[in-house]
Parts: structure tokens; C-alpha cells; sequence
């Protein structure tokens, strides 16, 4: 393995153990000491790849971004309508705040203010959603009249509460919550000659840009054994 590619496993591992020591102990109370040692390397490790601890919550929230970024494009080039793109992206979200703590982290160091210079995660699929809709609405499968902004603010008010609720109880969410939603709302919003072709619990699209967009986020947790190879810088 090259010492590139140690590095960047490495920085991977940081990470990953950074997103969940913040959702166990919050941002002011993580400790460096804890996210080296949950990543299996030494504290001189993670100074070499992060300044400060503020480094390392920009560092999660930026990986968090580019993560649904990917997971977003994805999901676009194996659908047909915008209006499904959306469907699908709120489901691949809504699984990834329920697995995996990179997403989650993203999202809550974004509404503690502890994201440095990146851009806020629920600020990100807002204008996701708004350029969804957008598009929906140029080719006419929106409803005529229907308020691009006010359901742009029901589908981030939901899906964003269904993280917070979450964090107390998983079913908020399951995609069978989500699905719900997508049924009250997907009558009110997609054109009559739209609406039958439309999944609201979502496509294999979603679940497709989830398992194959973020492979190397499989390993180490906070506490997990070190893999089998060190992790150099």
C-alpha cells in the first residue's frame, strides 16, 4: 500500500471516528485523544491530517456534503422524472441519517454552528430540492399554481425533522415514515397524468446510490478494533 493511500485511509478512519465521538459526546466535550484512538492511530496522526478540533467537524461536514452530492447524482442518472429524483433522494437521506453517523454528524454540526467554512448540510438539500422542483416544474409534471417554495419548506421541514425525532425513536427514520409523507404530499403536488407513474416509497434508484456510493465508510467505529495493517500518516 502506498503512503498515499495510507493516508488517505487514515484520514478516512479520523473521519468516521470524529462523526461518531461528536454524535456521543457533542462537539464541545469530544476529545481529540478519543477520535485518534477510535481511528486506531496516535494523536500525532490526526494533527498531521487536522489543525483543531474545528478542522476535524469541517473535515465530517464536508465528506457528509460530498457524500450526498454523490448520492444525489446518482440517483438523477438512474431515473426518469424529477419528481422521482426527489422521491428517491429523500429516502437515500433518510437511510443515510439513520446508518450512517458521517451523515448524521454533517447535519448536526451544521445546526450547531461548528462547521468552519463549509456549507450547511440542511442549507445543501434545500437547494437540492429547489432545483428538483424546478425542473419538475419546466417540463410540467407540477400541478399548475403549486408553490415551488412552500414545498420546498414542507419536504426540508419534514425530512430534516425526521433526524431530530429520530434520535429518540429509529421509525421516524424508516422509509415507511417517509413513504407517508410522500403520499399526502405527492397528490398536492405532481400533475394527475404524473402522479400514477410515481413510487412514493421510493425506487431501487435509492437504495442503489446508497450501497454504491460510499463504500469505504464500511470500517472503524469509535472503540473498533484497528484493521489488521497500521494506519501510518
Amino acid at each position: 500500500m502506498t503512503k498515499q493511500v495510507r493516508a488517505a485511509r487514515t484520514r478516512r478512519a479520523l473521519i468516521r471516528s470524529a462523526a461518531i465521538v461528536f454524535e456521543q459526546h457533542g462537539y464541545g466535550q469530544a476529545r481529540l485523544a478519543l477520535i485518534s484512538s477510535g481511528a486506531g492511530v496516535s494523536t500525532g496522526a490526526l494533527h498531521f491530517h487536522f489543525e483543531n478540533k474545528a478542522a476535524v467537524a469541517q473535515a465530517v461536514v464536508a465528506e457528509a456534503s460530498h457524500g450526498l452530492l454523490e448520492v444525489s447524482g446518482s440517483i438523477r442518472r438512474r431515473t426518469d422524472t424529477a419528481l422521482q429524483t426527489l422521491v428517491d433522494t429523500s429516502h437515500a437521506l433518510v437511510d443515510l441519517l439513520g446508518r450512517d453517523p458521517v451523515t448524521r454528524a454533517g447535519f448536526r454540526l451544521s445546526y450547531g454552528g461548528e462547521r468552519g467554512g463549509e456549507p450547511g448540510l440542511p442549507a445543501q438539500w434545500q437547494s437540492c430540492v429547489g432545483e428538483l422542483l424546478d425542473e419538475a416544474a419546466a417540463v410540467g409534471t407540477l400541478v399548475e399554481g403549486v408553490s415551488r417554495t412552500d414545498v420546498t419548506a414542507a419536504t426540508v421541514a419534514a425530512t430534516t425533522g425526521f433526524e431530530v425525532l429520530g434520535r429518540c425513536d429509529a421509525q421516524w427514520l424508516s422509509a415507511r415514515t417517509l413513504t407517508g409523507f410522500w403520499r399526502l404530499l405527492l397528490p398536492c403536488l405532481a400533475d394527475p397524468e404524473v402522479l400514477p407513474l410515481l413510487d412514493p416509497s421510493g425506487t431501487t434508484a435509492a437504495m442503489e446510490a446508497v450501497a454504491t456510493g460510499r463504500p469505504e465508510r464500511e470500517t472503524y467505529g469509535v472503540g473498533a478494533t484497528a484493521p489488521s495493517d497500521p494506519l501510518p500518516l
